[in-house]
């Protein structure tokens, strides 16, 4: 039997979905950018812990088990501290606040600050929890020295910088997966499955990589410093927003169609203190 005349088919329902989600996105969005700068620290300094918790998980059971398959399923566990504790990594910040500088919810001053101190945060949650790490689990220094061994033997080439790509829009994708989800369920299927991709792959994540590699320097039997992390995670943030939005994000607004970022532009502004904000 046919549809009513008039009732949406299932290619009008799924193409309205899609415009809910990045409707979403851009309110989601202004309020990151809008976040204080206290809030916004405390944001950024969680998920570096957090993170730096899902290596020490993978350094812990690569070291038991020698499995790099193994390793990345326990580096999950950083991942689901990331999303269910409501912190933020650098690089999860590539779609949703740039939709809502898009439509001009938000400025690019804005989105510098959000991408600045989310990026220090981070590195500095995640030193912390590499130099707790080194101090209390001395069986695995030298797994420690070997994963930064192996990131920065790669040194600044066309395989680390595929990888960093690779890394970006594989978060970035998270980002738009979380927010299509009809369910927590969803969400965290979509977190899981990325952050395995992330730890057993060994994608030149800036956050990741940087943890891995701090914990080797904190060691100190290493036959590199801290300038040579400084080359590679500059290197990796570039790889990383190269694929997180140059590839994903732009093809996610051009997915979305240009009459629909207008419009969006158009919309007068919600006021900021509605719903209690």
């Amino acid at each position: 039997m046919n549809d009513p005349a008039g009732s949406p088919d299932d290619g009008e329902v799924v193409e309205q979905e899609l415009l809910d989600s990045f409707d979403e996105s851009v309110e989601e969005g202004a309020k990151r950018l809008n976040r204080s700068l206290s809030t916004l620290s405390a944001t950024g300094l969680m998920a570096g812990l957090d993170v730096g918790f899902g290596v020490l998980a993978l350094m812990y059971v690569q070291q038991q088990t020698g499995s790099e398959l193994l390793g990345g399923l326990a580096f999950t566990i950083g991942f689901f501290a990331l999303f269910l504790g409501r912190s933020e990594l650098f690089t999860e910040n590539f779609l949703v606040p740039v939709t809502t500088v898009i439509t001009k919810r938000g400025n690019l001053a804005q989105l510098a600050r959000l991408w600045s101190v989310t990026y220090v945060t981070n590195l500095i949650g995640g030193f912390i929890v590499a130099a707790m790490l080194v101090a209390a689990y001395p069986d695995l220094h030298g797994t420690a020295v070997d994963l930064g061994d192996k990131i920065l033997g790669r040194g600044i080439s066309t395989e680390s910088f595929m990888l960093a790509v690779l890394a970006g829009s594989a978060i970035t994708l998270m980002t738009w997966m979380i927010q299509n989800a009809d369910s927590e369920g969803g969400k965290l299927v979509a977190v899981g499955a990325f952050g395995f991709l992330l730890g057993a792959t060994n994608m030149n994540h800036v956050v990741v990589i940087s943890i891995k590699i701090f914990a080797g320097l904190r060691v100190g039997d290493t036959s590199y410093g801290y300038l040579d992390w400084l080359g590679m995670s500059s290197f990796a943030v570039v790889g990383n927003m190269v694929g997180g939005l140059g590839l994903v994000t732009v093809l996610r607004l051009v997915q979305i169609g240009r009459p629909h970022i207008e419009h969006r532009r158009r919309r007068p502004r919600r006021p900021r203190w509605i719903g209690g904000r």
